[in-house]
């Protein structure tokens, strides 16, 4: 991206230049993927199943870094109070796993949907996963 005024700075107008003629598009790019690394989930949808709702009730999700970049988880963010994420702050190396520790604590007996979301520097994210269950 270039910010600045092409008229006042001769690198920036360089840049444009660039950019609209289609020039050193391949270096922008390669620096862009540079950045993002892949990334495979176990699963998009968490069942619960059913428990007692005084209870607090937890699952692992896993991510792969199939990529060959490190993976950084850079936040997580659930869709409620009652639900909450412990996740690894270091960088994850290509081929290696990372477990998020997902809570739920329920307020009151009932069904339930809640959705978290997974930010990281994965060509796929945001990730959404849904967790699902039944506090009785």
């Amino acid at each position: 991206m270039a910010i600045g005024n092409p008229v006042y700075n001769p690198k920036i107008r360089d840049l444009y230049g660039d950019v609209i003629q289609n020039r050193k598009q391949s270096k922008i790019q390669s620096g862009k993927e540079e950045l993002f690394t892949k990334v495979s989930i176990s699963s998009f949808s968490l069942s619960l199943g059913g428990f007692p709702w005084q209870e607090p009730q937890s699952a692992t999700l896993t991510l792969t870094n199939t990529g060959t970049r490190p993976l950084v988880v850079q936040d997580v963010v659930t869709s409620c109070g009652c639900l909450t994420v412990d996740y690894p702050r270091e960088p994850v190396r290509p081929g290696g796993e990372a477990a998020l520790r997902l809570t739920y604590k329920a307020d009151n007996p009932g069904y339930f949907r809640k959705t978290v979301t997974v930010y990281a520097n994965a060509e796929e994210a945001p990730l959404r996963v849904q967790v699902s269950g039944n506090a009785e």
